[in-house]
Parts: structure tokens; sequence; C-alpha cells
């Protein structure tokens, strides 16, 4: 099956297996994945598109409550019968709605047309830094998640600094980390969970106007990782 490009944004394609897997990058924390025509959201918030014009989710992911990652009228407006909707447990005690997958649970979503599934596997985000830990406190339960779609693991970080935990996350291929201090992290803390992860593809996200050319500076030696900056302030 050829590529979809159903999304009026930039685009990277992988091929993991069994099709092609299309993420186009929505903005700020928005991400959307095709596999082929399954079709994923993740933390879809109104501000970083035309929701109506978008293809319906078979899948929607929310990392944690806050408004830039949680946006019930997008979920509402891009689900149809039998989406699956999987949050944190604050997020999905905000909402009402959804299933919840807590820190180290798993579950895995069939993709009819790969005759495969997606696995998600709930991974701790927390601020560490003095003074910043309340905007995402450690055991609240706000979530990254490791994603398995076909040979690609991807990390989806979402609103976490350089936390211990990154260390015991195993092989990933695909990293998205946060860069946006005081909310997330600074350049240098990015670039120090880049080199304990060990991505083959970095994509920094959520960075606001924090300065993508430092952390390529900081990473020119990483000859094994790609940083992709694609448009996701």
């Amino acid at each position: 099956m050829e590529a979809k490009k159903s999304f009026d944004k930039e685009s990277d394609y992988f091929n993991p297996g069994p099709g092609t897997l299309t993420i186009s990058f929505l903005g700020h924390g928005s991400l959307a994945m095709e596999l082929d025509d399954f079709v994923v959201y993740v933390d879809a918030v109104s501000d970083y598109g035309i929701y109506t014009r978008y293809p319906k989710a078979d899948l929607i992911l929310v990392t944690h409550e806050h408004a830039d990652h949680l946006d019930g009228g997008v979920i509402k407006t891009v689900s149809k019968p039998g989406t699956r909707l999987v949050l944190s447990p604050p997020a999905r005690n905000k909402l009402g709605t959804g299933e919840v997958l807590r820190h180290g649970e798993t579950l895995k979503i069939p993709v009819p047309s790969w005759k495969s599934e997606i696995e998600i596997k709930a991974v701790p985000a927390y601020n560490i830094s003095e003074g910043r830990t309340h905007f995402h406190p450690e055991g609240r339960g706000d979530n990254g998640y490791l994603l398995g779609i076909g040979s690609l693991r991807i990390y989806l970080a979402g609103d976490t600094e350089d936390i211990p935990e990154m260390s015991d996350l195993g092989p990933v291929d695909i990293a998205f980390l946060p860069m946006n201090q005081p909310y997330t992290m600074l350049p240098e803390q990015v670039a120090s969970a880049a080199r304990r992860i060990k991505p083959s593809i970095l994509y920094p996200y959520h960075y606001g106007n924090s300065d993508t050319a430092r952390l390529l500076k900081l990473l020119e030696d990483e000859k094994d990782m790609e940083i992709r900056i694609r448009k996701m302030q």
C-alpha cells in the first residue's frame, strides 16, 4: 500500500515492516501517525490543526491533562465508533472517559490491515529541577509512551525532564523529547537524555522559542544519531 498523506503538515515516512508509517508534525506536542489506513493522534489540540478536515482516529493517546495536550473538543471531532482513547490517570479524571494506562502497564491495539498490533507502554514523565516540580509533579501519573510499531520502538516523552527512568527504556529507534524550560527541558538536558536513550532519530518537540541550533551543536559528535528539526514549536 502506498504511503498516505492526509494532513496539511510536514510528514516523515518509515517502513517498519507490515506497511508504511507516516508521522505528521501538527505542532507543539501534537502528532498524527498513519499506519496505512489506521490513524493515531497524540495530544491533539485545536491550535495545531483543522481537525474537521482530518481523518477520524482509530487510536488517540493523551499524555497528561494540561490544555496544550488534552482537548476534549478535538477528541470528540476525530472520534468514531470504535475509536480507542488511552490516557494518563489525571487526564482520564479530567475528561471523564477513556482507558487509563498507568506507568509500567502495556496495552496492545490491533491494526487489522497490518494483521499486527501497536504495543503501548506507559512510562513516567515529570519535572525534577528545583522550582519546576509543580508543573509536572512526580507521582501525579503523567505519561510518556513507548510504542512498538512493527520493527520500530518510538518514545513519546510527553512533558518531562531528563529523569532517571529514561535509562531503563531499552532500545529506542525514534525519540520525541520536549525542549521548553521552565516546563520541560533545556537543550543541555535534551542532549543528556538523548545520549542515554541513544535513538537512531531524535525529534525535539514542544520546543517553543528554545534554541534548536544549540541542541544540534551539543549533539554534533553523535554520529549514530540523526537530529531532525520539524515545526513543533
